[in-house]
């Protein structure tokens, strides 16, 4: 009956509040969906059943809240806490779906309603987090808390509930409310024109090739994907080369015309400039960075980065600074020592010149290959997608945690790439469905992610639904997926976030799976990167796709050797755009600057990062993660996490490595436990011990000294 009573109680509410019932019974998100564990129905969804959903949803969420807000009974955990928890169903539910179709496979008419939305949904939550009422309830249960004997779970939800509504702006005064009502509305906007724009950018910035000779260099398999895309955008008997996500192009490895490498990086490294009348997305940085120090120091913060580095297990900038300030000296002198290598190299092929940006990763393969006689057009045939994941990725979970998956063809999909996994637990049991989405397109945005269609909760009685989304460069027709090893090691980080969803095992909603701090997040599928290169796991799927040979034990061993190589380079252009994002967001909002790239410039200048030929992994025109991607100033949590990852790795082989109890103990103290207790007090019951800094030097082979 607990369970059953929330869904018709939220029913009766939609029914009684729907401006048009008659469309209920047309639109797929009116009710959970009747697949299997409430699977989105993507046969029945149409775009336009977005925005009455978004609508209705919005307001029936407004109806539970004013009822919680006004109930005539004292404020108790169960309903007011758990109340909020269980609100918003619709809007939930339409949300998880809309907005991974924003990322993965948008189209126009989304991305008006992502932006018609964007805004309202930034004054929705306002109306719940700026209700005086509703927070006066909650107040009350947290000055109550130490003699409300919860448990930990229930405790940290309301404490978290509490610093929820503080840091919305809940003490403010009604002036105020009203000016940060406005800021967030404005900066919704901004974030969603910024991620409308990187989209168009893609396109906008692609390099197209006439002679198939300048290709030189790219596999066959390349060359004819080349070829599709153009025809594809209309350019028959054209290559085009995409351009996605970092400064750095994967295809700079392989090109050997430097004009055409050079070209290619300035495509990437010079987005969002308005170069030739073209998209200029500087306006949207600047305003956003002086909109954020403005909400921020109304909040009684110095900066942005004080405000948002609080409930980060970091808890403050000078805490991120000490860190990055200790590696940035050794990542500086191997960065260095690959620098006279690559010279070297440049210099025996006749090239006088400085070492640029776009010559370093040409190079820094050509010194690979000639130190570890590694080259990657050797390699790729060992590494055809869908073996690396069932027989690297799926095998792996299946060693450390018995879980198995089984492909179903049954379940609709939102586009034809999608395939779809029952997920099943070591008792025969389904854990949850997994989705993957991994090649490439132009309705997707560049990078990989992880998305919730459906969130675990004991509360509600759901299992998860999640979704991994990659951008693997599609092959040719009828050729096989051969990915770089770069793919493979993507594929394993993202499995690591799909089961800290998978096996989350909480109440709430809010505290399920990846619900965590942004700088713990990052850690379990940073954690599972490192199985790709376990010798086990290696043999298992590193099989030529052609002749079914394992891959030699000396190509093996040699691979595993060239990893350690160019982490220099590596770690400095992201820890470049790591104190981009802390500079900007370090500013007050008297200090925004008119001139964003000099303002880069001394912001590198600043930790001496600033080496022309290692340019930061983004810039901030395009970069996604700090100005639309919820990671502002906090950037620096994948370094942070992969310190965690690193030495709870290295823990897990003192232990014994690819075993079912290391497995077990890591899921029962770290991925089942979602956000029900403090990040770091998780890593200790699982490591019984702080992180040890000096096994994250190991991993990237830079020397501690």
């Amino acid at each position: 009956m607990n369970y059953i009573t929330p869904i018709l109680f939220s029913f009766l509410l939609m029914m009684s509040a729907c401006t048009d019932p008659g469309r209920m019974a047309d639109n797929p998100f009116y009710s959970p969906s009747m697949l299997p564990l409430e699977a989105p129905d993507f046969e029945l969804i149409e775009d336009e059943h977005f925005r009455d959903a978004f609508i209705d949803g919005m307001e029936f969420q407004l109806d539970e809240i004013r009822e919680i807000a006004d109930n005539s009974e004292e404020p108790t955990f169960g309903n007011t806490i758990v109340a909020m928890e269980r609100s918003g169903a619709l809007l939930n539910r339409t949300q998880r779906v809309f907005f991974n179709l924003t990322s993965a496979h948008t189209n126009e008419k989304i991305q008006g309603i992502q932006a018609e939305f964007a805004p309202k949904f930034a004054a929705h939550s306002d109306d719940i987090y700026l209700n005086s009422a509703l927070f006066n309830r909650v107040e009350t249960l947290y000055d109550r808390r130490d003699e409300m004997q919860l448990d930990h779970a229930s405790l940290k939800l309301l404490e978290d509930t509490y610093r929820n509504f503080v840091r919305a702006g809940a003490q403010l005064s009604e002036e105020e409310q009203l000016r940060m009502r406005e800021i967030n509305e404005r900066i919704s906007s901004l974030t969603t024109e910024f991620q409308e724009k990187l989209l168009d950018l893609t396109r906008e910035r692609s390099v197209i090739v006439e002679n198939e000779e300048l290709l030189d260099g790219l596999s066959s398999d390349r060359i004819s994907a080349a070829r599709e895309a153009a025809t594809e955008r209309g350019y028959e008997g054209k290559y085009l080369l995409s351009i996605i996500n970092t400064t750095r192009v994967p295809i700079l490895t392989s090109l050997n015309n430097r004009d055409l490498r050079r070209e290619v990086w300035e495509a990437s490294a010079f987005r969002g400039v308005g170069q030739d009348d073209g998209i200029d997305t500087r306006p949207i940085v600047l305003e956003l960075a002086e909109l954020r120090a403005e909400r921020s120091e109304m909040l009684g913060y110095p900066n942005y980065a004080a405000y948002a580095l609080e409930p980060q297990t970091a808890g403050s900038p000078d805490r991120v600074l000490e860190m990055l300030s200790d590696l940035i000296p050794p990542v500086i002198s191997n960065t260095e020592q690959e620098a006279e290598l690559i010279q070297e190299k440049m210099r025996k092929d006749g090239i006088e010149d400085e070492l640029r940006p776009w010559d370093w990763e040409y190079y820094a393969e050509r010194v690979r290959k000639a130190r570890y006689d590694i080259d990657e057009s050797e390699v790729r045939p060992y590494f055809e997608l869908n073996r690396v994941l069932e027989d690297g990725v799926f095998y792996t979970m299946n060693r450390l945690y018995g879980i198995t998956f089984e492909e179903r063809e049954d379940l609709p999909v939102y586009h034809p790439d999608v395939r779809v996994f029952n997920v099943y637990d070591n008792d025969g049991i389904q854990l949850g469905l997994f989705y993957a989405d991994y090649f490439e397109r132009d309705s997707k945005r560049g990078g990989a992610w992880m998305n919730s269609f459906v969130v675990q909760s004991n509360l509600l009685g759901q299992r998860p639904v999640v979704v991994n989304v990659l951008n693997i460069p599609r092959p040719a027709e009828g050729e096989p997926a051969l990915i770089s090893f770069d793919n493979v090691t993507t594929l394993f980080h993202e499995m690591g976030h799909a089961v800290h969803g998978l096996f989350s095992d909480v109440e709430y909603p809010s505290q399920a799976g990846t619900s965590v701090p942004r700088d713990f997040v990052e850690f379990p599928s940073t954690f599972e990167e490192d199985w790709a290169i376990h010798p086990e796991v290696l043999k298992n799927y590193a099989i030529h796709h052609e002749t079914g040979e394992p891959i030699p034990e000396e190509l093996l061993d040699r691979l595993i050797a060239a990893r350690e190589f160019n982490q220099g380079f590596e770690t400095q252009e992201y820890l470049g755009a790591t104190m981009i994002d802390l500079e900007w967001h370090l500013l007050n909002s008297e200090e925004i600057p008119s001139d964003v790239e000099s303002f880069e410039e001394a912001a590198l200048s600043k930790y001496n990062l600033d080496r022309e030929a290692v340019p930061p992994r983004y810039k901030s025109p395009y970069f996604a993660h700090i100005f639309s991607g919820g990671y502002s100033a906090n950037y620096y949590a994948y370094i942070w996490s992969e310190i965690l990852a690193a030495d709870a790795f290295a823990f897990m082989e003192q232990q014994g490595g690819l075993t079912r109890e290391n497995g077990d103990h890591y899921r029962e103290h770290i991925l089942s436990r979602g956000g029900s207790l403090d990040a770091l007090e998780l890593y200790r019951n699982f490591r019984g011990d702080d992180p040890d800094v000096r096994h994250l030097l190991a991993r990237r082979g830079l020397d501690a000294d």
